[in-house]
């Protein structure tokens, strides 16, 4: 999956298998509950919103493999 493109609307859970350091990307914007349940359903775009975070800047971290 290393070649699959990390977007605003992809879930959390498949962030996490596309990129293996996701979690840690993810942690340093403040999402620190990334094995509850809501990460599961929950889009990176949705988590950034509820976060505050930086969309643009978070995926541009995720996307760089």
């Amino acid at each position: 999956m290393a070649d699959k493109k990390i977007t605003a609307d992809t879930l959390i859970f498949d962030a996490l298998e596309i990129n293996p350091n996701a979690d840690t990307i993810l942690m340093s914007y403040g999402m620190h509950c990334l094995g509850c349940a809501l990460a599961h359903g929950e889009t990176v775009g949705e988590a950034a919103n509820v976060h505050g975070a930086d969309l643009e800047k978070m995926l541009e971290e995720l996307n760089n493999i």
